[in-house]
Parts: structure tokens; sequence; C-alpha cells
């Protein structure tokens, strides 16, 4: 693929980069650089009261310390809402304003979507009820066979997802304000011309929405590939709330070690980050770039 990948690296700054995340951004900037193209990075700070003051600028100094350097402008979602205020003009026909609160969608929802978000209804599909206001926006999704998403994963081979029983209509803007993840995230990686998405497996169940979006907004379908995910004593998604601690910046090689080890590359112990690098790059191309 050379020059033509674009991969991207795009944490949240809730908090400070772990064991969990950074086996995400190992794997992703491994598949950019096995393919020879350009990985980015950009901060997911649209929900920014959950952004930790000062977490971003650290996550991205480890990373530089660690010999990870990004092809181009650090972007902030933060900074880019008039890109998804834009995108939502552009599926008005598509959307529409929903009233309820999260108590009535949980009262009356359909089930439990694959990642434990509520399957909504559709209660104000078909307009607001007298004397309701719209709270968020949300956007229809076709029934039915229309409504089935398949894509090949490259680790995790063919999935399909029916929207209408497996997400129903869903948000692309909050109630307080805030633009939904699922509707920034797709903005940007069409914006950001990215071809190939490579991140943790606890977001596998969202890649069904997103290509639904793609395909309203006219971008193109990036690759996926959605690596395991770090699991604490108990099973639960390593993570800030399961009490995950934060990298140690004075072990730059172990850090990397480790999260090679877990996405399965078989390294020999290795005596420097410069030398971590290329065979790193090297094993991830034998084990994952033959997957396409």
């Amino acid at each position: 693929m050379s020059g033509n990948y674009v991969g991207r690296f795009a944490p949240s700054p809730s908090g400070p980069l772990h064991a969990g995340s950074m086996v995400a951004a190992l794997a992703s900037y491994l598949d950019a650089r096995a393919h020879h193209g350009r990985w980015l990075i950009r901060i997911e700070d649209v929900d920014e009261d959950r952004a930790v003051p000062g977490a971003a600028q650290g996550m991205l100094a480890l990373l530089e310390a660690l010999g990870m350097h990004a092809d181009g402008e650090v972007v902030w979602q933060s900074r880019r809402t008039h890109l998804y205020a834009a995108a939502c003009a552009q599926l008005a026909e598509a959307a529409y304003p929903c009233g309820c609160n999260r108590r009535e969608i949980a009262d009356s929802r359909l089930g439990l979507a694959p990642d434990g978000s509520a399957i909504y209804p559709g209660t104000c599909r078909n307009g607001l009820a007298a004397g309701r206001e719209g709270r968020s926006l949300r956007v229809r999704v076709p029934d039915g066979p229309a409504g089935t998403m398949t894509f090949v994963d490259r680790f995790a081979g063919t999935q399909t997802q029916h929207l209408d029983t497996e997400s129903g209509d869903f948000v692309l803007k909050r109630a307080d304000g805030f633009y939904a993840y699922q509707l920034a995230v797709v903005v940007d990686d069409g914006a950001q011309g990215v071809t190939d998405v490579v991140r943790g497996a606890d977001l596998i169940d969202s890649t069904a929405r997103q290509i639904y979006l793609q395909r309203l907004l006219g971008l193109p379908e990036p690759r996926y590939l959605h690596v395991p995910v770090v699991r604490n004593a108990d099973g639960e998604k390593l993570s800030k709330q399961t009490g995950a601690l934060a990298i140690d910046p004075a072990q730059p090689l172990a850090v990397l070690m480790d999260a090679a080890n877990f996405l399965g590359l078989g390294l020999s112990p290795l005596p420097s980050v410069s030398q971590f690098w290329p065979a790193a790059t090297a094993a991830w191309a034998q084990r994952f770039c033959g997957m396409q």
C-alpha cells in the first residue's frame, strides 16, 4: 500500500496512557510503519467535560519519548465542532430531534446493544410529542436488510450488525450539547484521509454505525483491524475506571516490549528502543499485514 496508507491513534484525554491504551497506540503505529504509510494523532476531546487538564499533553510527550512520532500536526476534536455541525446539516433528512431523557430511554428500551448502550425504541422517530422539546439529535437507521452492515475486520474476520435491532436510531448530538463520538470520529477520519483504523476490540461494535454514517455522508470506508484489549485480574477492560496505572516513562523499552508481547509479536529481548522499532515493525508485518 506504501505511501497511500494513513492511520491514526485517537486517545481520549480522560487520564494518562496506561497499558491498554499503549497496546492500541503501538498497534496503530506499527501497522502504519509496516505499510510505509503515515501515522496521525488525534486527541478525541469532543466531550470536554471528561478531559483531564494536562492529560493530552502528557500523552503526547510520552509517545515522543517512546519514539512514536506523528506524521503531521496533532488534531484536537474540541477545535473542530464546526465540521460536526456541517455534517449534522448534511444529515438533516436522515436525522430528527429526540426529547427523551435517560430514564425514559432505559424504561422503554428494546434491549442492549453489543457495546452495552440502550437500543432506542424510536419514540420520537415520527415527531416530538406535544409539549416536548428536542434534547438530542438522532439519525434514523433503516429497517431490515437495508440496515445490515457487514465489514471484514483484518483480525476478527467478517462482522455483521443489524442496526435496527442491535443499535436503533443513535445520537449525533447529545442533550448536553456535545457532538457524539460516532459522528466526530467519522467526520475526522474522512477529513484526515484515514485509510486504516487500527484500535481496540472494545470499539468493534461501533464500526457498523460508523460505516452507516460514512455512507450517508459520502465518505470512503477505511479498513479495520481491532486488536484484543488488555484486561485486569477480574476480566474487566483495563481503563482508568478499573484501576489502570499510568505508564512509567522511565522504562520505555519495558513499556514497548510489554505491549508487543501482548500483541503476540514474539520478540526476543532487545537492548534498546532504537533496536525495538525495526524488529517490532518486521514482526508486525509478518503477523498482521497478511490479513488484508
